[in-house]
């Protein structure tokens, strides 16, 4: 039962905050509160109890974020847990942290701190940045070394990497690719990251002001981290409790909980490249080479390693020749993201294709150990420090060591799930090869994934959290939560509740076909459409979203768009989400049209209430495609 001191909490602070806001209180809402607060109240209870979960269907409209903060948030802090939420979308997430949970506190007596948790990749090293203003020698020598994993530094642009060190030294900004004042290229960032492989974490000269750390730090100390969907799966992937809290003292809430299922599938896949694979293995002898002239390794070492490397060139060949027997005994191959490709029936790979995936599997296993004790011995040398230029010289080689077993293990489990054959009962991987040619050549990929998210969600979440809740506005199917809890794997006490959007759609809202002279697949005379469109469909002063499944076509309208209605678009790759929000309600606000130009992002956790959005026009609706690999397998299982 819900401790009478936790349940007058939530009840005082519901009413606080309707009044601060002048809001009338909600069905739906107060339904969702009550049906969150009951289903965890039973974490108080012994500790051998399973972890009680929830789920919330709750329709547009609901207000499911104050919700499920009204109901968790108390509790948790009477138990002393925290509260990891989690979003599919950075549009949500932003939302939260910067809209949802500042009116809370605001509006009520409500006190708790927060932060928000993003992944490395979203933050820059500053390891990094030094060497990119070095000069053209240290450009060159982290080319050498990183060979095709890093972009040419020398292509990023310098003036934005001078600015940025310039804004850190000031104090101006954390290092946050998000909170940069401007969007930051794809080019220009990647070169400025590491991967935890890559990272030497406290023996960097720089782990005392590293832009991540400072933030993973500050997780500590807060009551609640608004985080997404992928961070929370890395964490799991690890352990739990490596960059955010041991899940057996947080409370997890998935918003846009529909989405976790394929993320959780697509965490646990595993792809490679053949060819690829091929010239990485010659890069490795190369790096072997290197790592024995600096007298990093013996040369019983390298030659250990060399060995296994052969066996590996000998096998990786011996598939290719398989796998290209295979594509060439098939009458056609399916086209899937402009590459072709070809779905093994119900995961099951030939005879043939499994004996050697078992020798790859097995030498990756030995070449992934081997780069793993060099990697130690690196670390070994930092911690210990007694010899500068060694120290020096293994901080330098550890990050191409954590690069190169990076892709080692990759290929490990790609090639042990070729190996192994799925349980009798069970649901299979889906096993697929997909086929390019281009200018640069000829290769083969080959992809795993598994089907269900259930046995991995099982495993690492359910069983293992405090407690969690589930809940957007679309989670069952015709009416049941069969395929959530199917593709979930949510355990049999799992609480469901649905609840219908307060709003009427049929009188609040027209849904408008127009007539088109052409399929949608027809993508230049689609594009002509759509920009002939848009002047008949809205007025100079419209408030409206575009929704497009491409950024190709979307970048092709715009360049359509007569002057008058191109300025006034504003496109969410020339802005930071929060900022491009902003300028289009102070748009409308002065009484100027303003029409947003989006992607999948913008489709969902966008507040955009009464007069700033009046138009959604939608290019194309992005169904998923009946020839997707996992999709093919699940279905015909």
């Amino acid at each position: 039962m819900l401790a009478d001191e936790v349940k007058e909490r939530i009840q005082s602070t519901y009413r606080q905050l309707l009044e601060s806001r002048e809001l009338t209180p909600r069905y739906g809402q107060r339904q969702m509160i009550a049906e969150i607060a009951n289903t965890l109240s039973s974490i108080s209870a012994e500790e051998d109890n399973e972890p009680p979960v929830c789920v919330v269907e709750a329709g547009t409209g609901t207000g499911k974020t104050l919700a499920y903060l009204l109901a968790v948030v108390p509790l948790a802090q009477e138990l002393g847990y925290k509260v990891v939420i989690a979003t599919a979308t950075v549009a949500l997430q932003e939302q939260v942290i910067l809209k949802d949970i500042p009116e809370l506190l605001e509006g009520s007596d409500l006190s708790f701190s927060v932060a928000l948790a993003k992944g490395r990749g979203r933050y820059l090293c500053l390891s990094k940045l030094d060497m990119l203003l070095a000069g053209t020698d240290s450009l060159q020598a982290m080319m050498d070394l990183y060979g095709e994993e890093l972009d040419d530094p020398g292509a990023g642009d310098i003036a934005l990497y001078e600015d940025m060190l310039k804004e850190l030294s000031a104090g101006n900004w954390q290092g946050d690719r998000d909170d940069w004042k401007a969007p930051i290229a794809d080019a220009n960032w990647r070169p400025l990251t590491v991967d935890r492989y890559q990272c030497t974490s406290s023996n960097c000269s720089n782990f005392r002001n590293c832009c991540f750390y400072q933030a993973r730090d500050s997780l500590d100390k807060v009551d609640c981290i608004v985080s997404n969907h992928d961070l929370v799966l890395t964490d799991l992937a690890m352990g739990g409790g490596v960059i955010l809290p041991d899940p057996e003292k947080s409370i997890y809430i998935f918003d846009e909980a529909h989405h976790l299922p394929l993320k959780s599938n697509n965490h646990f896949s595993a792809y490679t490249r053949i060819k690829a694979s091929l010239a990485w293995l010659e890069r490795c002898e190369n790096l072997l080479l290197q790592l024995a002239k600096e007298e990093i390794i013996d040369a019983t070492h390298q030659h250990k390693l060399q060995k296994i490397i052969l066996a590996l060139r000998t096998h990786s060949d011996e598939a290719w020749s398989l796998f290209e027997q295979t594509i060439e005994s098939l009458d056609n191959l399916d086209s899937y993201e402009n590459r072709s490709q070809h779905a093994f029936e119900l995961g099951v790979v030939p005879p043939e294709v499994l004996s050697v995936a078992t020798n790859l599997s097995s030498e990756y296993a030995r070449l992934t150990s081997g780069l793993q004790d060099i990697a130690s011995d690196l670390r070994q040398t930092m911690d210990e420090g007694v010899d500068l230029d060694k120290t020096r010289l293994a901080e330098q080689w550890y990050p191409i060591l954590g690069t190169n077993t990076d892709r080692a293990e990759a290929n490990r489990v790609l090639w042990v799930s070729y190996a192994q054959e799925d349980p009798e009962g069970s649901a299979p991987h889906a096993r697929w090869l997909s086929f390019t040619e281009n200018d640069a050549g000829s290769d083969i990929g080959l992809s795993s994934s598994p089907v269900l998210a259930a046995e991995n969600l099982q495993e690492r979440l359910w069983q293992c959290c405090a407690g969690a809740v589930l809940t957007s506005a679309t989670l069952s199917a015709l009416g049941r939560f069969d395929m959530l809890r199917l593709r979930a794997g949510l355990p049999d006490h799992t609480h469901y509740l649905s609840i219908p959007s307060p709003f009427d759609f049929a009188t609040a809202a027209s849904l408008v076909v127009p007539r088109m002279n052409c399929e949608p697949s027809d993508n230049e005379r689609h594009t002509a459409l759509i920009v002939s469109s848009i002047p008949k469909l809205l007025s100079q002063d419209s408030a409206a979203l575009m929704l497009f499944s491409s950024r190709r076509q979307m970048l092709d309208v715009m360049q359509g768009l007569p002057r008058e209605w191109l300025d006034l678009v504003l496109r969410q790759d020339d802005y930071q989400k929060a900022q491009l929000l902003k300028y289009h309600r102070q748009r409308i606000d002065q009484g100027e049209g303003s029409i947003i130009f989006g992607l999948a992002s913008f489709a969902e956790g966008v507040d955009l209430p009464g007069k700033y959005c009046t138009h959604v026009l939608i290019a194309k609706i992005p169904f998923a495609v009946p020839n997707d690999p996992i999709e093919m397998t699940l279905s015909a299982w």
